[in-house]
């Protein structure tokens, strides 16, 4: 029978559900499941369950995780493809469903479920993860694929449309944006299946997508702090200057705290420069003076961090 394990329960990234009694509940709410208080959206289509399940090309001996199974729609299709599926599932009630759905199988053994939050629940080894992903663990379940290792091979995974877009954006695109440059820095990233809301129950208020994300094998030797407190800057205002985004409040300030402290684990005398005077020195070496980061790769990102690092300006 299949093995349900439990860890502890945390909501602290999870709104509390609008309750209005004067709506009717057939449109919004699930049947049978409370699915509004997880955020989450049952998948109802078979046939775009089947080519999420396609869209990840399984192997016999493959290791799935699966974020979010509902009642277990597109795990049973994850089962007649691969060896062994762990879902990690907040609502017990589903979880219990999902086991239910594989009793007297052949793919009772091949699973186990673990009831808790994703954000929170240790990681198995797995190959490939595959997930309707609750909409408000968005970020935090890319993150957390992104930094797990070893490396999987690939990830199938939907999102309300427009975060999804934002994953897959390029440079001088609206969408454009911290969040992109950070996964495309360890990942590539495809938009693969576009699904109408009308593909679940109940029907979520926005459109979601589909998308395919490999690790980049071997990943950059970048400390991701660094690379993202850079970006924090420079995107608070995208189509500002770089150099505009540096004088913002605060932000001198902690440059020059981390650059003592970066010369001090070095061993280093304190120079005196100044941080405005090292960060003009930066912006013309690279030609950024004018340079705006809506407009930059990830290739770019790169080079300005290694210019500041060579001067001692970190961000982490």
């Amino acid at each position: 029978m299949p093995r349900a394990t439990t860890e502890r329960f945390s909501r602290a990234h999870q709104p509390a559900p609008k309750k209005n009694v004067n709506q009717a509940s057939s449109s919004m709410t699930n049947p049978i499941f409370n699915t509004q208080r997880f955020g989450q959206h049952i998948l109802k289509n078979p046939a775009t369950a089947q080519k999420i399940v396609d869209a990840a090309n399984l192997k016999p001996t493959d290791k799935v995780l699966e974020v979010g199974p509902g009642t277990g729609n597109l795990t049973v299709k994850i089962l007649e493809k691969a060896k062994h599926v762990t879902a990690v599932e907040m609502d017990p009630r589903m979880a219990a469903e999902v086991i239910k759905r594989v009793q007297g199988t052949p793919e009772q053994r091949k699973l186990e479920v673990i009831i808790g939050d994703f954000v929170k629940a240790d990681m198995p080894y797995f190959d490939v993860c595959i997930s309707n992903t609750p909409y408000q663990i968005s970020s935090p379940l890319v993150f957390r694929l992104l930094s797990h290792r070893p490396l999987f091979r690939v990830a199938i995974l939907m999102f309300q449309r427009e975060f999804a877009l934002r994953l897959v954006a390029r440079p001088s695109t609206a969408l454009w944006s911290r969040l992109s440059a950070n996964v495309q820095l360890y990942a590539k990233v495809d938009n693969i299946i576009n699904v109408s809301r009308n593909d679940f129950r109940p029907p979520p208020q926005v459109e979601s997508s589909v998308v395919r994300l490999v690790p980049i094998d071997p990943p950059p030797p970048v400390k991701f702090e660094e690379f993202d407190g850079m970006n924090r800057i420079i995107f608070s205002r995208p189509n500002k200057t770089i150099r505009g985004n540096f004088q913002a409040k605060g932000v001198m300030k902690m440059l020059e705290q981390n650059r003592r402290t970066w010369l001090a684990a070095q061993e280093m005398m304190n120079d005196d420069a100044s941080i405005a005077s090292l960060l003009d020195k930066v912006l013309e070496e690279v030609e950024c003076t004018e340079t705006r980061a809506s407009k930059m790769d990830v290739d770019d990102l790169l080079k300005l961090l290694a210019a500041f690092h060579d001067v001692g300006i970190h961000f982490s």
